[in-house]
Order: structure tokens, then sequence, then C-alpha cells
């Protein structure tokens, strides 16, 4: 089932990992062996979680890499669909 509207990874990350823990961007990005620059473009939506960012995410929190990158693809797709609501595909069949 296709979530409505999911939120960006870093806003999950944010608000389910970090603000419990008490931690800062700065605290959490050495731990993750990550700049700053990188985590808070990700904490503000402004990149995605990557292959390699996920393996570091689910390392620091006991998770699986698959979980954020599925909530990356989620959020992806239901991104592209709002700009590209009017594709205009026409279907393809093996004969």
């Amino acid at each position: 089932m296709k979530m409505h509207n999911p939120p960006h990874p870093g806003e999950v990350l944010r608000e389910l990992c970090f603000e419990p823990l008490g931690i800062t961007v700065t605290a959490a990005a050495k731990a993750l062996g990550i700049s700053r620059k990188t985590l808070s473009a990700i904490l503000n939506g402004k990149a995605g979680i990557s292959p390699e960012m996920a393996l570091r995410l689910s390392k620091a929190f006991d998770t699986s890499p698959e979980s954020w990158l599925n909530q990356q693809m989620h959020y992806d797709i239901w991104q592209a669909e709002k700009v590209h609501k009017d594709l205009k595909v026409q279907k393809l069949a093996v004969a």
C-alpha cells in the first residue's frame, strides 16, 4: 500500500532518532563518520539517503539499511508522481 505524502527520511531521522536521544547534528555526524554539512542536508530534506548512508544509519541505530532506503524510495516516488502526474506513456506488451 502506497503511503500518502510520506515524510523525507531526514525528518524521520530527526524526530525518531535524534530528538529522543538528545543528540546534536555535530555529535551525530562525528559518530556516523560524515560531515556536519552532509548530515544537515539530509535532516533538512535537501539530500537523500544513499545506500552507504543507509548502512551507516543501520549500524548507528540498529536498524536495517533496507528500511532507510525504502523510506527514501517512497518519498522519491511520491515527489515524482506530483511533478509528473500527466506523463503520456504507452503500455508495452510482449507479443
